[in-house]
């Protein structure tokens, strides 16, 4: 019987994850192409990655951020993620608060950045999708901060290792993939 990372492993395999020549948003090419919105928008993907994710953030971020209490990240690729999480984490007696960050700000309504349950002064898990060069989980830390958030780690599916994480860590923020390049293959 597998555990629900190895469930998720598989279902991330045949539904997100293609080897081949790609190339990536950042312009770079690369063999490996991670569409995670497939499997973050497949029901039993998502629950897989709530039930992981939030495990995750219990037994290696709270211990070091106990104060943690929201989680989100740029839309569209954390939407699902963060969500799926926040879900998990409704059987707690103090459940995390979920938003997203727009890509750019909202041009009418309320004109805002981000949007959900988010406050200024919130201690946050930043949450993206993939990471490759950390460049759109940057951005969302960014965009949190200069609305008053603290960002205080990364919860990536997908570390592509080739870069991204060394980017984010050097802003002070630890990132806590479910996956990487290596645990999914085996090697870089």
């Amino acid at each position: 019987m597998s555990t629900p990372i190895q469930e998720l492993q598989q279902i991330l395999l045949a539904k997100s994850i293609k080897t081949g020549h790609f190339v990536l948003a950042s312009g770079k090419e690369s063999d490996l192409y991670c569409d995670c919105r497939v499997t973050a928008l497949d029901a039993i993907g998502a629950n897989l990655i709530g039930q992981c994710g939030w495990e995750l953030v219990q037994k290696q971020i709270m211990p070091l951020f106990p104060e943690v209490n929201s989680i989100g990240g740029m839309t569209m690729g954390a939407d699902p993620i963060s969500l799926a999480i926040g879900m998990y984490s409704a059987k707690e007696k103090t459940p995390m608060s979920v938003f997203t960050v727009r890509k750019e700000v909202k041009e009418h309504g309320r004109t805002k950045r981000i949007e959900g349950n988010f406050a200024a002064g919130q201690t946050i898990i930043v949450v993206d999708d993939v990471i490759t060069t950390g460049g759109s989980t940057l951005k969302a830390i960014d965009a949190i901060e200069a609305e008053g958030g603290k960002v205080v780690a990364a919860l990536v599916l997908v570390d592509r290792e080739e870069g991204g994480r060394e980017a984010i860590e050097a802003r002070n923020i630890p990132v806590f993939p479910l996956f990487t390049r290596q645990s999914i293959f085996g090697s870089k």
